[in-house]
């Protein structure tokens, strides 16, 4: 893992390849990890980018001063993008919705193109069941640390409270310990996670955040999964209509995290995604 030093605090990032950069986020209690099945998937020619975001599962907490709401993790993303120096990037959302929001805050002018899967979007923060549930833990004493522990029994990991509506298939146990051992051992990434999950969040402004996308004049692919519970299916074609160069496409048989239940199919729509928007630029 590599590591860069932003206002907030120090973020680690995991990168591979070489050519114009993919930077891929991820969701709440989520790492880079992530990803792991998608990217040796992915066509060669770039440099994937993977963050691991101040969102539950990172293993240094940030500065205690750091704006941790959602306004202050948009930043945070536009200054992870600073600070690497990258340029034409392509942003790969999934889970987590404030990356979204770069244009609005007028925070987008690295990014050249966007993949947009399964993700919080317009009214829908916090997402479905799983995503009040972490809400309402962050606002019981030791309700994080609660939650963690549950995480780690796969019965009740798979409820739809959980993780039962975000992925189909089974998530490894090896993959949940790494997620979850942060919040169990180190009060400062609970404090990390409770700031933004206590932060506000104003439905009226959120919506108009999200169709801020109107000005992003990339391209853009929607991937979404409509058979999921948790991000409507509307809000992908809604998505894909509003952005003005926004195509959809659809990851049959998934749920929110798409990577995880059909990495072939994401790794065959982004690829196509990318060496065609490669194929274009030149």
């Amino acid at each position: 893992m590599k590591d860069v030093a932003l206002p907030a605090g120090v973020i680690e990032y995991d990168e591979t390849g070489s050519g114009p950069p993919v930077v891929l986020l991820h969701g709440l209690m989520m790492d880079h990890r992530l990803w792991d099945r998608v990217l040796p998937l992915l066509p060669k020619g770039f440099r994937y980018v993977c963050p691991v975001l101040p969102l539950g599962s990172h293993r240094r907490p940030m500065r205690p001063d750091a704006d941790l709401t959602l306004p202050g993790q948009v930043r945070l993303v536009a200054d992870f993008l600073d600070a690497l120096d990258l340029d034409d990037v392509t942003l790969v959302h999934t889970d987590w919705g404030g990356g979204l929001f770069l244009t609005a805050h007028g925070l987008d002018r690295r990014v050249a193109r966007q993949v947009i899967l399964p993700c919080e979007a317009f009214d829908n923060f916090p997402p479905g069941l799983p995503g009040k549930t972490v809400t309402l833990a962050s606002r019981l004493p030791g309700g994080l640390r609660l939650g963690a522990r549950q995480l780690r029994v796969r019965r009740l990991r798979q409820s739809p409270m959980m993780l039962g509506q975000m992925a189909r298939r089974p998530i490894p146990d090896e993959l949940i310990h790494r997620w979850t051992e942060p919040l169990l051992r180190h009060p400062g990434i609970r404090r990390d996670l409770s700031a933004y999950c206590r932060g506000r969040f104003d439905k009226k402004e959120l919506v108009r955040d999200t169709e801020a996308l109107r000005r992003f004049t990339g391209e853009a692919l929607v991937l979404w999964s409509p058979d999921n519970r948790v991000m409507p299916p509307e809000h992908g074609h809604r998505l894909a209509e509003l952005l003005p160069a926004g195509r959809y496409a659809e990851v049959p048989g998934a749920y929110v995290l798409s990577m995880l239940d059909e990495p072939e199919t994401v790794a065959r729509e982004i690829g196509r995604f990318l060496t065609g928007s490669a194929d274009r630029q030149r």
